[in-house]
């Protein structure tokens, strides 16, 4: 039996443009938006590196991984919401 190979994208050399978010938003779904894009960002990352279930997703681990790719150490909050989005890939 043949083992399947996962074959991700390489992520490209400079990041990709930024959008300028509407205004007249609330200044709270701007940072949930913020929020859900780091979150998504970290699991990604997480992922990459072998960790695939919440159980394995300790803040620690996050925040470890959140300076190996250059983002800013995530709050509680974000590090719950990480192991959310890796609990739904489950």
């Amino acid at each position: 039996m043949a083992a399947a190979t996962l074959m991700t994208k390489p992520l490209p050399a400079h990041p990709l443009p930024k959008k300028p978010l509407p205004a007249g938003w609330p200044r709270e779904r701007y940072e949930s938006h913020n929020r859900r894009l780091k979150a998504m960002r970290l699991a990604i990352a997480l992922l990459d590196t072998g960790v695939y279930r919440p159980e394995q997703a300790h803040n620690r681990k996050i925040r470890s991984t959140a300076a190996e790719i250059g983002v800013h150490a995530p709050s509680d909050t974000t590090c719950r919401l990480v192991r959310a989005l890796l609990y739904d890939n489950c």
